[in-house]
């Protein structure tokens, strides 16, 4: 079994940074991939950004230049810059590792409001 756990969410002003990070735990045989998806009230569940064990990478149109991935694959950790922060990017982000099965963490609220 793969515990994951986020953290880096919070309350930001239009225009902001956050830094979000998750950490994987526990059973580890070999992570294929990890990334985020986030979740808002009416809306499906969207992929926000996902990096593979190469280092392959993948962002959602509404966040590419804004948003920046990064793991550690030693530490099994990944993390997600998010700068230029909108209104609309506002939901709870829920972490996935991707290992013999795909993980969640429960998620981490963000929200951008002025």
């Amino acid at each position: 079994q793969v515990q994951v756990a986020e953290s880096g969410g919070g309350l930001v002003q239009p225009g902001g940074s956050l830094r979000l990070s998750c950490a994987a735990s526990g059973n580890i045989v070999s992570i294929f991939e990890m990334g985020w998806y986030r979740q808002s009230p009416g809306k499906q569940r969207e992929l926000v950004a996902k990096v593979t064990s190469g280092q392959s990478e993948t962002y959602a149109d509404s966040v590419k230049g804004r948003f920046t991935i990064s793991r550690d694959g030693a530490k099994n950790t990944v993390h997600l810059q998010m700068n230029s922060l909108k209104p609309e990017d506002t939901a709870v982000y829920l972490c996935f590792v991707y290992e013999l099965a795909v993980y969640w963490g429960q998620g981490t609220q963000v929200t951008v409001s002025s």
